[in-house]
């Protein structure tokens, strides 16, 4: 199932039927209207992410504060740098006061 799911992510594989509903709800994008960080791993194996801050980003994020490529970080953000992403949601949190 995980092999499967890693082909589905990056198109090499067709997506479970079971999740045909979500999946055509999630690909509208809907927006997310709350204050945000966007943090993205610059070692990912799946993809990294274009230094600067993209318009489709802005536009699903309308309340964007922050946007960072973590430096070292693949696939497993939480995990490989803890520390940043708790300073973020910190910081993010603290913002909201």
């Amino acid at each position: 199932m995980v092999i499967h799911s890693y082909r589905h992510r990056v198109g090499n594989a067709p997506g479970e039927v079971r999740f045909k509903a979500v999946e055509e709800k999630l690909a509208k994008r809907p927006k997310i209207e709350v204050p945000a960080t966007l943090l993205y791993r610059s070692d990912d194996f799946l993809g990294g992410a274009a230094p600067e801050v993209k318009q489709t980003e802005r536009n699903l994020f309308p309340m964007l504060r922050a946007r960072r490529v973590i430096p070292g970080a693949g696939h497993f953000l939480p995990r490989e740098k803890a520390e940043v992403v708790a300073a973020a949601l910190v910081e993010l949190l603290g913002a909201m006061r």
